[in-house]
């Protein structure tokens, strides 16, 4: 699929999508874009979606199509969708290939910043002939008052998105910019992924020069001790980490600022990762999950 498109909304050889009328029934792939679709009035016209699609609650009940890696895609051919939305990093190419061969249009997205998951509202917005939704109007207002916000201090933060190895995103990432919008310091804004893996973890082996990804680094545990982060984030998604492990993860990094102060946290994945409307809840909570700590006493013991 083409990554780089000066709309929201594209087809897979990266032209604007733009119907001839509002699409009347749509199979979404892409979780976040589910529930935007639900909270923007339109779920009336969402006939499927997939296993992970379970927000709002009412999203449950439209048939669903298999994973967003492993959609069936003769199901989703039987429901005669008018569109179907993907997304980059969501989704596979060759299923969206495949379905588009069989004449279904095919709706790609890829946010990387706030700015692109509030435009892609809009554009939803526009080509539904939507009046101005209530919660667009919420998230902008949000978004405004968290730019005007100059935080007194910006924690150095390590979020963990995978283990063993080690792997977090860098600065070209939508989590990343929602990470800086809500007041953190990603440690590792900068890193690129290098190939192979071997390269990654250890600076001293060779790279190899590919033309791949590289927003995702894999980090040896040394590494993310010398970056001295503040605060370890854990979130939910993608890797499914759980209350439980703060406290080993606590263990593990105890030589870190984040260890001996106690600041290793749990949070709700969605918060980093899904773009759309859930990004009005991200804007109201991570603020306090990235500040609270350091106004609750655990300062002094850095």
């Amino acid at each position: 699929m083409k990554l780089e498109a000066k709309e929201p909304l594209w087809d897979l050889e990266g032209r604007p999508f733009r119907p001839e009328r509002p699409p009347r029934r749509i199979v979404s792939l892409v979780p976040s874009l589910t529930e935007t679709l639900f909270e923007l009035g339109l779920g009336d016209r969402v006939v499927g979606r997939t296993d992970y699609c379970i927000y709002p609650a009412e999203a449950r009940s439209i048939p669903a199509v298999g994973g967003t890696k492993n959609p069936d895609l003769a199901r989703i051919l039987a429901l005669h969708p008018d569109v179907v939305f993907v997304n980059v990093e969501e989704n596979r190419e060759a299923d969206a290939r495949a379905l588009a061969a069989q004449g279904i249009p095919v709706a790609v997205s890829f946010p990387r910043s706030v700015a692109e998951a509030i435009a892609l509202i809009r554009h939803l917005t526009a080509l539904f002939s939507l009046s101005r939704p209530p919660v667009l109007e919420e998230i902008e207002e949000l978004e405004a008052a968290r730019r005007q916000t100059i935080p007194e201090r910006r924690p150095r933060v390590f979020c963990a998105i995978w283990k063993d190895p080690w792997i977090t995103f860098n600065a070209e990432t939508y989590a990343h910019d929602v990470l800086t919008l809500c007041g953190g310091e990603n440690v590792f804004a900068r890193r690129r992924r290098r190939y192979p893996l071997a390269a990654d973890l250890n600076p001293e082996a060779p790279a190899r020069p590919v033309a791949r990804d590289d927003r995702y680094p894999r980090l040896s545990e040394e590494e993310i001790r010398r970056a001295a982060p503040e605060l370890i984030l854990l979130p939910s998604e993608p890797y499914p980490f759980q209350p439980e492990d703060v406290a080993t993860i606590r263990a593990r990094f105890a030589d870190t600022p984040a260890g001996r102060a106690g600041r290793v946290r749990w949070i709700d994945g969605s918060l980093l990762f899904w773009h759309g409307t859930r990004l009005r809840h991200a804007l109201r909570i991570l603020p306090e999950v990235l500040h609270g700590a350091f106004v609750s006493g655990d300062e002094a013991q850095d």
